[in-house]
């Protein structure tokens, strides 16, 4: 496994030097699993909790967790100005579900003073599936992950509501609500694979960090 730069995690064998440098935005919730994740896909993996850190990335995770609480804090470290640039100049991002709502243009039921670091052209509804002991699972078709279903986990997600012209749906509920979009570079998941097993969204959005590595 890769080692995992300033984390508490067990330490392995360094990735290759060609390996795709992907950053975990470390502030709040479950970054550690998705460090976890993309270590195992090969990935050479930091976590991210300073601006100097955003330069040495080819790619960002956003996790899991508080959206406000995650919002404050990356203004407070002053995360928030060059994270919003990184987007504005391309880097390939994945937020799920509190990283989903980090990425969204609008956040329909945002906290007083509650900012987005926007990027993705949706409308999403934070906890738009009740609190945390309503959470449920499901499976899901995921056409541009192949015909196998995508295991998924709702842990107070958010939803979305509306999908902009420069967005594309991914994955729907059977109701038709919007669980999963990308948008160019930016991937948002209402949902939790970083703790399924299920490693197919990683992947995609790796691919997405070696595509634009090797087009720079």
């Amino acid at each position: 496994m890769t080692t995992l730069h300033r984390a508490s995690l067990d330490a392995g064998e360094s990735a290759s030097a060609d390996a795709p440098r992907v950053g975990v935005l470390a502030l709040q919730g479950d970054f550690r699993e998705h460090a976890r994740v993309l270590a195992g896909l090969g990935a050479n993996v930091s976590l991210v909790r300073r601006p100097t850190d955003v330069d040495a990335i080819d790619g960002l995770v956003i996790p899991g967790g508080e959206s406000s609480v995650m919002d404050k804090l990356s203004r407070m470290f002053g995360l928030a100005r060059p994270l919003r640039t990184a987007i504005a100049g391309g880097l390939p991002i994945y937020g799920t579900c509190a990283g989903l709502i980090m990425l969204a243009d609008t956040v329909l039921d945002a906290i007083e003073g509650q900012e987005s670091l926007g990027g993705l052209d949706v409308e999403v509804r934070r906890n738009a599936f009740g609190s945390q002991n309503q959470s449920f699972e499901t499976d899901l078709e995921v056409p541009a992950l192949g015909h196998a279903p995508v295991h998924a986990v709702f842990i107070r997600g958010p939803v979305v509501e509306s999908v902009g012209a420069r967005a594309t749906p991914l994955a729907t509920l059977a109701d038709g609500r919007v669980v999963a979009v990308e948008q160019g570079n930016l991937l948002g998941t209402s949902f939790h694979p970083e703790i399924t097993g299920e490693h197919r969204f990683h992947e995609y959005f790796l691919d997405k960090v070696r595509a634009r590595a090797l087009a720079a």
